[in-house]
């Protein structure tokens, strides 16, 4: 029963807090860190009102501090999976039908208990799960995802206010209806925000929900299922399964109530999804709804009026925060000849200026890549780049994972715009720049343009706003997410809706009104007061 319309105006961005030395917030979150270091967590799966714990134990480990252990989370089958669809299907009547007020508090208040007592633990699991340092992992777990769960009930209520016009004895309606089905969210390692986003965005539109996080962020993500279920959120509506990929993808992709996928992850692996998808649409009741964002070789365009220390600043911010594992960083750089000598010889300086090490010393701006797996691919291209002829590795080039996963921040250059370096995704520690004619400025816009299949993020810096204008238009498909004289990454959720497009995804920009409308299927409602008693029409007659 509504007995009221509600407001939910536009919320603040969470403040983002700096840990200086003695304040409040630095002394709690080194306390949690203690404290989660000193215990051995057993991470059930969450299906419906049930703790699942299989006893097929896989350990989680700081990819920092490998001799570490955090815990244990139980590996779940395809059996789990079906009982997690299961849960879904029997929670979605009552969620779908609980009042909007309702389901938006649940979210809401999950926001306040990660901005207050929940605070330090999401920002201690992602750092010491994911090697994020305090800053990074303060801007995403607790930030973003405070930001996400806020914002978009904003935006919801703002759709749902949105109705259509109505004639002298007709009222016409709109519902905004919950797609009929349950949704899979399948999120990264990267992102502890992006790992509460997928199943919440479509969970709020009254959706159910299966959640398959990356086995990497699952020690965050846990702690973001208690949260929710601390805040209210009924059983079943999302369910948290720690199943490997192709095990969820044949029960999922095969049942008939299957409504869609919110995904992030490789460009791969959604194309895999994609093509399963196609091949089983015959079995499902509606066409699903298909959302992700993949992959980016992301780019910063430098024109000869730059300021070399703004450009440097954009450079190691973009390309080495969080050790590189965004999708948004910074991975190609197109230099002028006029600055590029000043530019290499300060990125050279600032990178041999940083700290690495593990995350609870707060002086690391360097920490580890995820995982064995990340460390050999990165440094397989760095090993591989070192046997090129034209290409000069400027710092960094190594690695260590005796301890950690641990690879120097890595500066390249190379003679040609088109080099594999230039165009392959690498996802870590590596930029490489090229250095062009400072005259021929349009014709890098173009090959800028064109090198990569991808078009996620990218920068342009500049003081000539001539050639800001020039490469805002020539780049226009090129970046989704498109920055003037700053860094390509660090979008704010209300402030710059992020997703790309070409094989970055399908552009439905997490954190806007964009993303909802996905999970939700319209239904118009007429009503006729004085409905006609006979078929004819004043036309039919003569006289």
């Amino acid at each position: 029963m509504s007995l009221g319309y509600f407001s939910y105006p536009l919320p603040e961005n969470e403040h983002v807090l700096n840990y200086a030395p003695g304040s409040r917030e630095k002394i709690i979150l080194k306390k949690t860190l203690s404290e989660l270091k000193h215990s051995i967590a057993d991470i059930p799966m969450y299906i419906g009102s049930e703790e699942v714990r299989t006893g097929k134990k896989v350990a989680l480990r700081p990819p920092h501090e490998i001799s570490h252990l955090l815990g244990y989370f139980h590996e779940g089958d395809g059996a789990h999976v079906q009982q997690a669809i299961n849960a879904a299907l029997t929670a979605k009547a009552a969620w779908a039908s609980m009042p909007w007020e309702d389901r938006a508090h649940i979210f809401l208040k999950a926001a306040d208990l990660i901005a207050t007592t929940y605070r330090s633990y999401m920002n201690g699991t992602t750092m010491l799960g994911q090697s994020k340092n305090v800053n990074q992992a303060e801007i995403d777990s607790a930030c973003e995802l405070i930001d996400f769960l806020r914002f978009n009930v904003h935006y919801l209520n703002e759709i749902y206010k949105q109705q259509p016009i109505s004639s002298p004895g007709i009222h016409n309606r709109m519902e905004w209806r919950p797609l009929e089905g349950f949704v899979l969210a399948i999120t990264p390692f990267n992102f502890t925000a992006i790992g509460g986003n997928l199943p919440t965005s479509a969970a709020m539109c009254g959706n159910v929900v299966v959640w398959k996080p990356a086995y990497t962020q699952i020690y965050a993500a846990q702690m973001f299922m208690r949260i929710l279920k601390a805040a209210g959120l009924p059983d079943g509506v999302i369910n948290l399964v720690y199943v490997d990929g192709p095990v969820l993808g044949e029960v999922c992709f095969s049942h008939p109530d299957f409504a869609g996928i919110h995904f992030t992850g490789s460009t791969a692996v959604f194309n895999t999804i994609w093509k399963t998808i196609g091949e089983h649409i015959a079995v499902y009741k509606n066409y699903p709804r298909v959302v992700g964002e993949t992959g980016g070789k992301d780019f910063v365009m430098v024109h000869k009026t730059a300021d070399p220390d703004i450009v440097t600043t954009a450079l190691l911010r973009g390309a080495y925060e969080y050790q590189g594992q965004k999708c948004s960083a910074a991975s190609r750089a197109y230099i002028p000849d006029n600055i590029a000598d000043e530019v290499k010889k300060k990125l050279v300086e600032g990178i041999n200026g940083f700290k690495m090490g593990g995350v609870e010393d707060f002086t690391h701006f360097i920490n580890a890549v995820i995982d064995e797996k990340a460390f050999n691919k990165i440094m397989g291209y760095l090993d591989k780049a070192a046997k090129e002829k034209d290409v000069t590795i400027l710092a960094g080039g190594t690695g260590d994972k005796t301890k950690g996963y641990f690879i120097q921040p890595t500066l390249i250059e190379v003679k040609d715009p088109k080099h594999f370096l230039m165009c392959e995704e690498i996802f870590g520690p590596v930029l490489t720049i090229y250095v062009y004619k400072a005259e021929e400025y349009e014709k890098v816009l173009e090959s800028v343009n064109e090198t990569s299949v991808y078009g996620l993020t990218g920068s342009i810096i500049s003081r000539d706003r001539a050639a800001i204008a020039l490469a805002t238009d020539t780049l226009r498909h090129a970046a989704g997410n498109f920055y003037i004289n700053d860094k390509p990454t660090g979008a704010v959720v209300g402030q710059q809706p992020f997703g790309g497009a070409r094989r970055s995804g399908t552009n439905d920009k997490a954190g806007s009104m964009l993303n909802l409308y996905r999970w939700l299927s319209a239904r118009t409602i007429k009503e006729t007061f004085n409905p006609p008693a006979g078929y004819g029409y004043p036309f039919l007659e003569e006289k």
